[in-house]
């Protein structure tokens, strides 16, 4: 028996109305969204729209020189059959001046997460321009995990996805009617040129989620193992990460 999360009718209802609500109690106009030509994004910016309407929500693309030009336009396809106001933003040249001024090789990770960081300054100048919020496209996976840049991608006001699992968002999609180039792409933060979610995490999206998900039903690293049938090797792994990445789902420690 595997431990793959289950999906519901009623999360796209209950998630417009988290949205509603958000925007509400802040006072805000509107939001602003990161949109990468993926599956995550997709999904918050066409549940932004449906909640708020169109006119309340602006995407915000944001290449550099390394990127995939097949998802600029997707994004840009996406938003316009929404109609979304977007902007295409190209941030090659802020990583060159942050290149400069740090004066040495900068590895890959490090510069993939300057990267994620230039995004957040962007998005946030435009929402407090505009008195936005930024929803944040991250889901529950990648929260348990850690795999996002603190203040970087994982710098938002509000996360939609956030309590819904990777597949769980995959039947979302497919749901509320994102089209399926998108449903097929290779999942990747494009942080570097053949960058992929999966690589990284080195198993897929549902292996993970069902370690994650037995984690959530307290289960022990051995049970999970046996019922999904995956190395408990891989278990504890993804339990070490769980435990280590703590911090970054976490505001700031302080002493006491």
């Amino acid at each position: 028996m595997d431990l793959k999360p289950d999906y519901k009718e009623e999360y796209a209802g209950t998630i417009r109305a988290f949205i509603t609500d958000s925007i509400k109690e802040a006072g805000a106009d509107g939001v602003v969204v990161g949109l990468s030509g993926g599956l995550d994004s997709a999904v918050t910016l066409k549940l932004c729209a449906e909640a708020l309407g169109a006119e309340k929500v602006l995407a915000l693309l944001m290449p550099d020189k390394d990127s995939n030009p097949r998802d600029a336009k997707d994004s840009a396809e996406f938003a316009e059959g929404l109609g979304v106001e977007y902007e295409v933003i190209d941030i090659t040249k802020s990583l060159d001046a942050f290149s400069d001024v740090l004066k040495w090789e900068i590895h890959k990770v490090v510069l993939g997460n300057v990267k994620a960081r230039c995004r957040m300054i962007i998005l946030y100048s435009h929402a407090n321009s505009l008195n936005r919020l930024v929803a944040g496209t991250g889901n529950k996976s990648e929260l348990l995990v850690g795999y996002f840049t603190k203040y970087g991608d994982g710098g938002v006001d509000f996360l939609p996805l956030g309590d819904l699992y990777k597949t769980q968002v995959y039947e979302l999609a497919r749901a509320i009617g994102v089209p399926e180039k998108i449903l097929q792409k290779v999942p990747s933060a494009g942080l570097w040129k053949g960058q992929t979610d999966e690589g990284e995490l080195k198993m897929s999206y549902g292996e993970l989620d069902q370690i994650l998900h037995g984690f959530e039903l307290e289960l022990s690293p051995d049970e999970i193992a046996s019922r999904t049938k995956l190395p408990i090797e891989e278990v504890e792994r993804i339990g070490e990460l769980v435990r280590k990445n703590a911090h970054k789902r976490e505001p700031p420690y302080v002493p006491g």
